[in-house]
Parts: structure tokens; C-alpha cells; sequence
């Protein structure tokens, strides 16, 4: 018995001699968590869902920080930018990921060199909302007061570049309409604007924009996928009404700065794919409308790498200019 342990001992300790000495000592503190948006946004209430359990799994606080602007490039940023120690960590949408350094000039960071992935945490579809006001039951209606008010129209979106920008630029292009981007901080911020009369439409999240669609402050119209959502029912696709193949959904992902420590890549990925696939975290992003996924962090590069290709060519398609 007393020579069993010893084995066992033996070859715990062997085990940690294995792992680089950094990691055996992290993390000694508290861990910041980068949203590149405000609070009360989409990231921040699925980011928030996800980094108490991430710190009791590592027994240290995860600490969100909030850090808004330009669509998320700010905080997106300061992040790529940050030391490379395992005590900053990013979650965000794939706009700063993707499509910012495709429509921006002078982006301070290229996130496939400064960023390395840790997980995909989820995904949403968009849904089209508009003001009540403008009388649009449908999604033709929409289109015929758009083509009738010509550059009239304003949409909201949460920066040059999001998920929510482009689904609309695409749908301007393929419906032939003339609409001005207003860029906000966050989806929150898009919904006063909406509200207010500044502008008059936009594709947003579900999570944000539900309440104002039941309450019938906003209307709903349609959602981005290809098929109809599980968790939107009701509301017909693009594809369904006359635009077939139009597809954009959002995600959200966790990143880190390049040249963190493999090591502790690995755990903070292992240990929030464990936590997103639980059954309680699924519950809890369901009822914000996202569908839970985790993954490993190549599946997430080969995924940033596919869309950076995918939007490349629909830019191209819809003749968005960098600004």
C-alpha cells in the first residue's frame, strides 16, 4: 500500500515537472476579461455568463473590463497589444476579428498575428427589426418604403465592419436600396436610436432586440440564416422571402494575446468548453438566443480563417469601401 502511494507520488510529481513552470504557478491572480463593448450589450451578457465559472474553475476572479469603441477594434486591441501572460484574455464578436482589418485602413492590430484563439463560445442569428412607424408589415414593405424614400433611410449598426453592418450592406446590394450607416457602441445603443427616430432599421441580435419586439416598440421582419431558428420560429428568413443563399450569423469567441503560453491556452480553452457545454450554460445562452458551442482553439482559427475569405468576397460582391 505505502509502496503504491509512493508511485502515485512519484509520478504526480514527474507529471508537474512536465509543465513549463509558469503554468504550474498560474494563474497567483485575478484575470481581466476584455469586452470591447458596452455593458448591457450582447458580448457583455454572454461574456458575463461565462467568466464566473471560468474563474472558479481556475480559482482565481475573472474580472470583466469593458472597453467600448470603434466597433469593438478599442478593446480588441488593447488586447492584441497586452503582455502576453495569461492575465488578459478577449471576448468579443467576429467583427474586430474578421472584417475590421478587410474595411479598415489603419487598424492598430492584425488579430491572425497579435491574437490567438482560445474557443468559439456561440452563435446567433441576426434578425432585420424596423421602426413601426415607417407602416412595414413585411419585408417587402420595407423594401418598397426604402426604394421610395431613397437615402432617406438611416440604419444602426455596432461598427464598421460587425456582423450587423455587413448582413445589411448585403441586403442593400442584393434588394437595390440606398440606406446611410450610422455606426453605435452597442446594440443597446441601436435600439435608442431606433426608438428616437434617428434611424430606422438594423440587423441585430435577438437578445437585445426581443423585448422591444414583443413590447412592439420594434418590428421584427426577418432573421440571417439559411434556415428558419430554433429559437425564432416565427420570423421567415431572407432566403425564404426572395433572397436565397443569404446567410449572416453572429458569433462570439475568446481570445488571447499571441505568444500566451501554449499551456495556458490549452487550460483556459478546456476549461470553457467544459463550462459552454454544460447543460446549465446551454440553458442560459438559449435564452438569450444563442446556441452554445466550445471548441477547440484550431477550430476556432480555421473558422476566423474561412470567414475572413467568405466576407472578403461578399465586400468585394457589395462594394463596401474601407473607411
Amino acid at each position: 500500500m505505502h509502496r503504491r502511494h509512493l508511485l502515485r507520488g512519484a509520478a504526480a510529481a514527474a507529471a508537474s515537472l512536465a509543465l513549463p513552470a509558469f503554468a504550474q504557478a498560474w494563474p497567483s491572480r485575478p484575470i481581466r476579461f476584455v469586452i470591447p463593448f458596452p455593458p448591457g450589450s450582447s458580448p457583455d451578457l454572454i461574456g458575463r455568463l461565462i467568466a464566473e465559472p471560468l474563474g472558479v474553475a481556475l480559482g482565481q476572479p475573472v474580472v470583466i473590463d469593458n472597453k467600448p469603441g470603434a466597433g469593438g477594434n478599442v478593446g480588441t486591441g488593447a488586447v492584441a497589444k497586452a503582455e502576453p501572460d495569461g492575465y488578459t484574455l478577449l471576448f468579443t464578436i467576429q467583427g474586430p476579428l474578421v472584417t475590421a482589418p478587410l474595411l479598415s485602413k489603419s487598424l492598430p492590430y492584425d488579430p491572425a498575428r497579435e491574437l490567438a484563439p482560445v474557443t468559439l463560445v456561440a452563435t446567433s442569428p441576426n434578425l432585420l427589426v424596423v421602426d413601426p412607424r415607417l407602416g412595414a408589415q413585411t419585408l417587402a414593405d420595407f423594401v418598397r418604403v426604402a426604394q421610395a424614400r431613397k437615402g432617406e433611410l438611416n440604419y444602426g449598426s455596432v461598427g464598421n465592419g460587425s456582423a450587423a453592418h455587413l448582413a445589411m450592406e448585403l441586403f442593400k446590394s442584393r434588394a437595390g436600396l440606398d440606406l446611410v450607416h450610422v455606426p453605435y457602441q452597442g446594440f443597446p445603443q441601436v435600439v435608442n436610436a431606433i426608438l428616437a427616430g434617428q434611424v430606422q432599421a438594423g440587423f441585430m441580435v435577438p437578445g437585445i432586440a426581443m423585448g422591444q419586439v414583443r413590447a412592439g416598440k420594434l418590428r421584427g421582419l426577418a432573421v440571417s440564416t439559411l434556415g428558419r431558428s430554433s429559437a425564432l420560429p416565427e420570423f421567415p428568413t431572407l432566403a425564404e422571402q426572395g433572397y436565397a443563399g443569404f446567410e449572416a450569423i453572429s458569433w462570439q469567441a475568446v481570445l488571447a494575446p499571441a505568444k500566451t503560453p501554449a499551456a495556458i491556452v490549452e487550460r483556459v480553452s478546456r476549461e470553457l468548453v467544459r463550462i459552454i457545454r454544460s447543460d446549465e450554460l446551454r440553458t442560459k445562452m438559449l435564452a438569450q438566443y444563442f446556441s452554445a458551442v466550445g471548441t477547440a482553439p484550431a477550430a476556432l482559427a480555421n473558422l476566423m480563417a474561412g470567414e475572413r475569405e467568405r466576407w472578403a468576397r461578399v465586400i468585394a460582391a457589395a462594394g463596401v469601401k474601407p473607411e
